[in-house]
């Protein structure tokens, strides 16, 4: 017995309304399971009080919190890949390995972006 696609089914706001709860699904699995979204979402707490304090315009406190969201975005996408090739094999292989290290880059990638976004809003809030 095959097991039925629910979003074949909905549509409209019903569609809307399950994909809302299945993303607050997906948000409270990376909490509970990856301890680095933890750490991150952590973090988002603090920092997105301090980016309306930061930021003196609009646009500024905007770039400072999509930097915040952009670093939660990437790890959870990051804790796809790897639950996904998990998923596939426990083994080591090559492409499964490339797989990871560029996710984990991707989060590199996005955590020096952020802290660059952050230190250089502290340097001309602090500095001036």
């Amino acid at each position: 017995m095959s097991q039925s696609n629910p979003y074949k089914t909905r549509t409209g706001l019903s569609r809307v309304w399950w994909a809302t709860l299945y993303s607050y699904e997906g948000l409270f699995a990376a909490f509970r399971h990856e301890s680095a979204f933890r750490q991150e979402s952590l973090l988002a707490v603090l920092m997105v009080p301090l980016a309306f304090w930061l930021g003196r315009t609009w646009l500024e406190t905007g770039v400072l919190l999509l930097s915040v969201v952009l670093v939660l975005v990437v790890e959870l996408l990051n804790s796809a890949i790897e639950a996904v090739v998990d998923r596939q094999s426990f083994e080591w292989h090559e492409l499964a390995k490339r797989a990871k290290d560029y996710g984990s880059a991707a989060v590199h990638l996005t955590l020096v972006f952020c802290g660059g976004v952050w230190g250089m809003a502290l340097w001309e809030r602090l500095a001036t």
